[in-house]
C-alpha cells in the first residue's frame, strides 16, 4: 500500500492548464460584473456556526447534513466552513454599515464547502460567484439579476433554461404551510423519512426533495402561488413583465422553492440537462427578511450564486474555448555572452509590460525552440554570441507565417507590442 498522501475526497487540485482556463473565465466574469456596476466583497471562509443556522434554517439539508463544523479548541467557539456566500455577505454589510447611504450592488467569489456525494461538477470544496443587491425593493432588481445572467450565458456560449417561481410573503406562506401539512398527512404512507421528520417543522422543504419516490405526492401538493397576496402578485407580475420586454424565455415552476429558508417572493434557477441529475448552474431570488434576521435594520435584498465548476463543465460540453494567451516572448540563448545578454533582454521586455519567459536548463537551440513553441509564446527571441556582441536579438514568429528578423532590442520591443495590439 502506498503511503503517499492524497487530496481529501471531493476537494480537488487545480493544475496549471486548468487554472489558466479558470483565469480566462474569471476575466470574462469580472468584466461582466463591472459593466453592471457590481463591486467585489471578500469575506472569510470561516464563520460562526450560528450565522448559517440562523440564515439558512436549521431544518435544511445544508445545516443538518452538509456543513463542515468544528469547535475551536482555543476558545470553545463553534465554527463552520462557509457552505454558501449570501449569509457572509449580509453579515459583512451589517457589521460594516454598508447600507448607511443607500443600496449596494456587491459580488464575491471563492470556495464553499458542503459534505455531499461528489459527482461531475459537484464537489465538497466547490467554487461560487455570487451577486447580492442589497437595499433594492422593486421587481426591477429581480429582473436585472436574471437579465444579467442571460447576458453572461451568451458571452460564455451556453444556453441553460430559466425556471421561475414566487414564494410570496409571510402570510401566504403560513396559509400554504397549513395546506401542505394537511396534504402530506393525507399521504403519510408515501412520505420518506426526511419528509416525515420535516412535516411539522418545515413542510416547504419536502417540495425540494430529490427522492424520485416523492415526486407524485409533491406534484399533487397545493401551490403556494394560489395563496399570493396582492402585493406579492403585483411584484411577480412586474418581474415577468420586465423579462418579457427583454425577450427572456422562462418556465413557471410552482414546485421551485430553493434549499434555503431565507427566500421570499421571486426565486429562480437556470438549469441544464447536460450535467447529470443535478442540473442547476445558477440560482437565487429575493430574501427581504434576512438583513433584519441577522441583526441589521430591515432592508430588502436579492441575489444569486453560480457554480464555477458546473459552468466550466457546461462550457466544455458546448465546445466553448476559454483560455489565457501564452507569453509574448520566449527567450532562447546559447553561449556565455548570450546568457548575460538574454537576462538583460528579458528584463527589458518585462519592464516594457511584455510577458517574457527566459529559458532555463540549457540545451541546444533546437531543444529550446521546442520549449518555446510548447509555451504558446507569440515569438521566440533568439540570442547567440553574434546577437550578444551586436546588442541585438533575432525575432521568430511562432504563431503566424512572418519572417525571422534580426533587430535592436528596442525595435524588438516595438515589434512585440505591435503584435500584441494586432492579435489582441
Amino acid at each position: 500500500m502506498s503511503n503517499t498522501i492524497q487530496s481529501v475526497r471531493g476537494m480537488n487540485d487545480c493544475l496549471p492548464d486548468t487554472a489558466e482556463t479558470w483565469q480566462a473565465f474569471e476575466a470574462i466574469v469580472r468584466d461582466w460584473l463591472r459593466r453592471y456596476g457590481y463591486r467585489e466583497l471578500r469575506t472569510p471562509i470561516l464563520e460562526q456556526t450560528g450565522l448559517f443556522k440562523r440564515a439558512i434554517g436549521e431544518v435544511t439539508d445544508i445545516v443538518e447534513k452538509e456543513m463542515y463544523t468544528f469547535v475551536d479548541e482555543l476558545n470553545g467557539e463553534s465554527l463552520t466552513l462557509r457552505p454558501e456566500g449570501t449569509a457572509s455577505a449580509v453579515r459583512a454589510a451589517i457589521q460594516h454599515n454598508l447600507l448607511y447611504d443607500g443600496g449596494k450592488r456587491l459580488w464575491y467569489a471563492g470556495p464553499m464547502f458542503r459534505h455531499e456525494r461528489p459527482q461531475k461538477g459537484r464537489y465538497r470544496q466547490f467554487h461560487q460567484i455570487g451577486v447580492e443587491a442589497l437595499g433594492f425593493a422593486g421587481p426591477d432588481i429581480d429582473a436585472e439579476l436574471i437579465a444579467m445572467t442571460a447576458d453572461l450565458w451568451r458571452a460564455l456560449g451556453i444556453a441553460p433554461t430559466l425556471q421561475l417561481n414566487t414564494l410570496g410573503d409571510a402570510d401566504a406562506r403560513q396559509r400554504h404551510r397549513a395546506r401542505l401539512i394537511a396534504h402530506y398527512e393525507q399521504h403519510a404512507d408515501a412520505l420518506d423519512e426526511d419528509a416525515r421528520r420535516r412535516l411539522h417543522s418545515n413542510p416547504l422543504r419536502i417540495l425540494d426533495s430529490k427522492n424520485p419516490a416523492m415526486a407524485p405526492v409533491n406534484a399533487a401538493a397545493p401551490r403556494l402561488m394560489d395563496e399570493l397576496d396582492g402585493a406579492a402578485r403585483t411584484h411577480f407580475d412586474g418581474v415577468r413583465r420586465l423579462l418579457d420586454s427583454c425577450g427572456i424565455a422562462y418556465e413557471i415552476n410552482p414546485r421551485l422553492v430553493r434549499g434555503l429558508d431565507y427566500y421570499n417572493r421571486t426565486v429562480f434557477e437556470w438549469v441544464t440537462d447536460q450535467l447529470g441529475a443535478q442540473g442547476t448552474v445558477c440560482a437565487g431570488g429575493r430574501y427581504d427578511g434576512l438583513v433584519e434576521q441577522l441583526g441589521g435594520k430591515p432592508a430588502p435584498a436579492a441575489g444569486f450564486a453560480m457554480g464555477i465548476e458546473r459552468l466550466l463543465a457546461l462550457m466544455e460540453a458546448a465546445g466553448t474555448v476559454c483560455a489565457m494567451p501564452g507569453p509574448d516572448a520566449y527567450v532562447v540563448y546559447a553561449g556565455e555572452a548570450a546568457e548575460a545578454h538574454a537576462w538583460r533582454v528579458a528584463a527589458a521586455l518585462r519592464a516594457a509590460g511584455l510577458a517574457a519567459v527566459l529559458h532555463a536548463g540549457g540545451g541546444s537551440f533546437k531543444s529550446q525552440m521546442k520549449k518555446a513553441d510548447a509555451s504558446r509564446a507569440r515569438f521566440a527571441v533568439i540570442i547567440g554570441d553574434d546577437e550578444a556582441a551586436a546588442g541585438q536579438v533575432s525575432l521568430k514568429p511562432l504563431r503566424d507565417t512572418g519572417e525571422q528578423m534580426r533587430v535592436e532590442t528596442d525595435r524588438a520591443i516595438d515589434v512585440l507590442k505591435q503584435a500584441c495590439i494586432q492579435q489582441g
